[in-house]
């Protein structure tokens, strides 16, 4: 497996709020490919997180991709609002949309990818419906809403399913991966047929951000 084939997407969840900016510097600097944003509304998920002045105030000091998940009820309300304040992808939750079709093709129609995502107690099965439409499906492979939490080992299987499903339906499409991520999950994870790792605490819980983020994909292409 070449790098080319996995993306690492460093979760500003777990950065230093008081320096995204920098943080950001730093990451782009180990080589990351995207920057992942998790934006929470304490009712979906219980934080809350950052919004589009956010993410529009950091557009101007990075050219990498903007991988922005919508933790959040009714997203629909806000995709526009989202695509113009710089995402490059939107991902929203299969649990928070009743007409996810056109909830993907009206992303798709703002300009940006358009992803879809499952919490750990959904059935990937569920996906099989949308996977055709979407450009990349998101598995949660801890429950959302804080960062720092421990790989749920079940998930494995539930990429390897999913991976398969890709396989089958829509190959070539990405299948990322947020929750747990470090250096003895990311191997197994892209073992399993992932192709897109968030990483949060592994990342900027490092003294050595750049470093963190050549490692990290160094061990996830190990082997």
């Amino acid at each position: 497996m070449s790098s080319s084939t996995i993306t690492i997407a460093p979760s500003l969840l777990a950065a230093d709020f008081s320096d995204l900016r920098g943080q950001i510097a730093l990451a782009e600097k180990g080589g990351a490919d995207w920057i992942h944003l998790d934006v929470m509304d304490g009712h979906f998920v219980p934080n809350i997180t950052i919004g589009p002045p956010v993410i529009r105030s950091l557009r101007a000091h990075t050219s990498l991709p903007f991988d922005v998940h919508l933790m959040i009820g009714n997203p629909d309300l806000y995709l526009e609002d989202f695509r113009n304040a710089g995402a490059d992808s939107i991902t929203v939750h299969y649990e928070t949309c009743p007409h996810l079709h056109r909830t993907v093709q009206r992303i798709k129609s703002l300009g940006a990818r358009a992803g879809v995502c499952v919490n750990p107690a959904t059935p990937e099965q569920l996906l099989s419906d949308i996977i055709a439409d979407a450009d990349m499906i998101l598995i949660m492979s801890v429950n959302p809403g804080f960062g720092g939490q421990s790989f749920i080992p079940s998930s494995i299987d539930k990429i390897r399913r999913t991976a398969a499903m890709v396989r089958s339906a829509h190959p070539g499409i990405a299948l990322e991966v947020d929750g747990g991520i470090d250096e003895t999950t990311a191997r197994p994870v892209v073992a399993a047929g992932a192709t897109v790792l968030v990483a949060g605490k592994a990342i900027f819980g490092s003294r050595d951000i750049p470093s963190a983020v050549r490692s990290l994909r160094a061990t996830a292409l190990a082997g």
